[in-house]
């Protein structure tokens, strides 16, 4: 290659300069938002107001009382790497600010149009200045109040392929909705008056008001609800300069996922594996594996200990002692829940007043022996005797005759529910097989073949989920009517989700309608949930969303809620069941296409041929 055809080396364009460095700061809407709050925060705001259209791909603004900028600083405002927050080197060791690099507004400003108004404090005027898509106008005088205020519309105009990868507007703003959560919860550790006043709007709605006088247990309630707040335990603890404080949940609170840990170092919302994990250990033995605690705590740590310059979105930190941190995050929790006698109390079941159902809300015409009817919840169920069956008590069968031969010990001995031959329901002469239950979970079924332990709650849930799709396949599933709204509490990113999948949940009987700004009310629900918890159905769906990577189909999301709504619905692990109800729930397993795995994945049963018994016992 000849040297006159080597490429050469060029400075970029400011402009696309800013335009790279946005792709690192800025990724969505709700990044633009996090930066303008540290900046309104770093201002000494008093009250902080966030309008936001779109799930902030067409508008966002965020306006604050805060200290100003003169105008002769408003072109330095928009340039790349001014700031008025460090000086020098040295100063990056001591960062006490939220912000520091000094490249947010210039990376915002080169992806979308920008207009920045501000009135210093204690000044009769101030000024305003545009961007669009990084090329800025010319300062202009502008009249109005102390403070600043930041508007932001049509994001990545100038970046198609940025922003094809959006989202939905009901996606970004869950995304929106979580910044904001963050953001309300981490000036909490601030004194109460040095706390702004924070209020969100949306299409002219106000969604949040938080006065800066609340504390944390208040937010808390206000973004989560009393069904999380009321479940929470102070902790604090300060040691070697070192400080934790914030407020941990029971065991019996915990999660599907780690969403519902909200970890604070020095006033900046973190992620970090290391704290989540001294977190989870101090839960050890107090929840089930796979399942995470809540916790909402804040760290001190002297800002030499801790190195918040190690990522674009400064969402990690680098802490100089590790280890110390750990340790103390962990026995700070531990010390507190074993103070705790964490005993689950026994609630019944919500009851449930349902408007009487029409003639044509059946939910399925199936054969008179195999009603699709689950049980109750096991708190409300009474023991069920001998001479009851599933059916009697609204579960997987109709009521089988006393002359049915069935022979059931009233008294079982240990954990084994014996039992004879059972001639089938309907005077059939071919009689069922013989069987017992184990642990009120397995089923234990001889037949000719061999030996089958039956998980019974896999099984049940298999049928009901065959059922339900079947009948989704013909319209909507039939739902019934509450006369008394169930309320549900959810986050806004979990009432932006709800709201997004609202028609799809409708196909399914669940029809759901907007309360407050942290409330959802459940007014109609499947039928196929007999008394079970809509409410605790709606909150394993907003925890499976939030767990997902990526949006789901539609056909995904349907889904993954019948099987939901099927494992809700089914005969529980250690239900007790007597000979009837096991011969009832055999007998269904034709109703099923698939019966070796449940929804889920799991096995129903495990096969012991007669062959490998008798081999393993040295007969043959």
């Amino acid at each position: 290659m000849l040297a006159r055809d080597l490429p050469r080396i060029r400075p970029l364009d400011p402009v696309v300069v800013s335009q790279i460095a946005a792709g690192e700061v800025v990724e969505r809407p709700a990044s633009v938002l996090r930066e303008l709050l540290d900046n309104a925060l770093d201002a000494g705001a008093s009250r902080i107001e966030i309008e936001v259209e779109q799930g902030g791909i067409e508008r966002i603004c965020v306006a604050d009382d805060g200290c100003g900028i003169t105008g002769e600083d408003l072109p330095l405002a928009l340039a790349s790497h001014a700031t008025s927050k460090l000086s020098n080197a040295e100063d990056l060791e001591r960062i006490a600010t939220m912000g520091f690099r000094g490249e947010a507004l210039a990376s915002i400003a080169s992806v979308s149009q920008l207009e920045l108004r501000s009135v210093p404090r204690g000044a009769g005027a101030g000024a305003i200045i545009r961007s669009h898509g990084g090329k800025v106008d010319a300062v202009e005088p502008w009249h109005g109040t102390a403070g600043t205020r930041v508007e932001v519309r049509n994001l990545f105009f100038n970046a198609p392929v940025r922003r094809r990868f959006l989202k939905t507007p009901a996606a970004e703003m869950a995304h929106f909705n979580e910044v904001v959560t963050r953001f309300a919860l981490s000036v909490s550790a601030m004194p109460a008056e040095n706390r702004p006043h924070l209020v969100l709007r949306q299409a002219k709605k106000t969604l949040l008001d938080l006065p800066g006088s609340l504390g944390t247990l208040d937010r808390v309630e206000k973004l989560f609800g009393p069904e999380v707040s009321n479940q929470l335990n102070s902790i604090e603890r300060d040691r070697g300069g070192l400080r934790v404080s914030g407020l941990i949940a029971d065991p019996a609170c915990d999660r599907g996922t780690a969403r519902m840990q909200y970890i604070f170092v020095n006033g900046r919302h973190v992620k970090d594996r290391s704290l989540q994990h001294a977190i989870t250990e101090a839960y050890r033995g107090l929840i089930m594996v796979g399942r995470h605690p809540v916790a909402f705590l804040f760290l001190d740590v002297p800002p030499g200990q801790v190195d918040v310059n190690v990522h674009p979105a400064k969402s990690e930190v680098r802490f100089h002692d590790a280890q110390s941190i750990h340790s103390l995050v962990f026995g700070s929790i531990r010390d507190r829940l074993g103070r705790e006698s964490f005993v689950p109390a026994l609630k019944p079941s919500p009851e449930f007043r349902l408007l009487p159902p029409s003639p044509t809300q059946q939910f399925l015409d199936m054969p008179a022996k195999a009603p699709l009817v689950p049980p109750p919840a096991m708190p409300e169920r009474p023991p069920i005797s001998p001479d009851r069956s599933l059916g009697e008590e609204g579960g997987v069968v109709k009521s089988i005759p006393e002359s049915s031969g069935v022979a059931v010990d009233s008294e079982p001995a240990g954990r084994l529910r014996s039992t004879t031959t059972v001639p089938p329901p309907g005077g059939s002469a071919e009689p069922c097989p013989r069987m017992l239950q184990v642990y009120d979970s397995y089923l234990v079924v001889e037949d000719a073949e061999g030996l089958m332990v039956i998980d019974q709650h896999a099984l049940h849930e298999r049928i009901l989920f065959e059922q339900i799709k079947k009948r989704l396949s013909v319209g909507p599933i039939p739902s019934q009517r509450l006369l008394l709204p169930e309320v549900v509490e959810l986050t806004g990113e979990q009432r932006a989700l709800v709201e997004e999948w609202r028609d799809a949940l409708a196909e399914l009987g669940m029809e759901i309608e907007a309360m407050g700004s942290t409330s959802m009310a459940i007014t109609a629900y499947p039928g196929i949930m007999g008394q079970r918890s809509p409410g605790q159905l709606l909150h394993h769906v907003v925890e499976h969303l939030v767990k997902r990577q990526r949006p789901p189909t539609r056909e995904a999301l349907l889904h993954d809620v019948m099987s939901l709504m099927a494992c809700h619905s089914a005969v529980r692990a250690g239900e007790p069941l007597n000979q009837d109800q096991m011969a009832a729930l055999l007998e269904q397993r034709h109703l099923a296409s698939e019966t070796h795995h449940c929804p889920h994945g799991r096995p129903t049963a495990l096969v012991f041929s007669r062959n490998e018994l008798e081999r393993q016992f040295g007969r043959i």
